[in-house]
């Protein structure tokens, strides 16, 4: 399988309603590391790694958000070159 490396920027009401812990617990699912943290322009940026088809899937439900609460306007989407990563962290 194809290992791919996506980096991602989520513009809408995404932090303050679990977004992080939702996109954590989606990566170990998805067997992906890397990490994802707030930023304080009041989006989410996510760095994923992992096998191809596992991550568009997880790609598809980040799009999806986690609750109710949360409102993903936009996802962009920036692929690099892999790197050495062992786990997924919340930044």
């Amino acid at each position: 399988m194809k290992m791919k490396r996506v980096y991602m920027n989520i513009s809408g009401r995404v932090q303050g309603v679990g977004f992080r812990y939702y996109t954590q617990h989606l990566a170990v699912q998805h067997n992906l590391v890397g990490w994802v943290k707030n930023e304080e322009d009041g989006t989410v940026t996510i760095d994923a790694q992992g096998h191809e088809e596992e991550l568009n899937s997880f790609i598809e439900e980040i799009k999806k958000g986690p609750s109710r609460f949360a409102k993903v306007k936009n996802v962009e989407l920036t692929y690099l070159d892999i790197e050495e990563n062992k786990t997924f962290k919340i930044k």
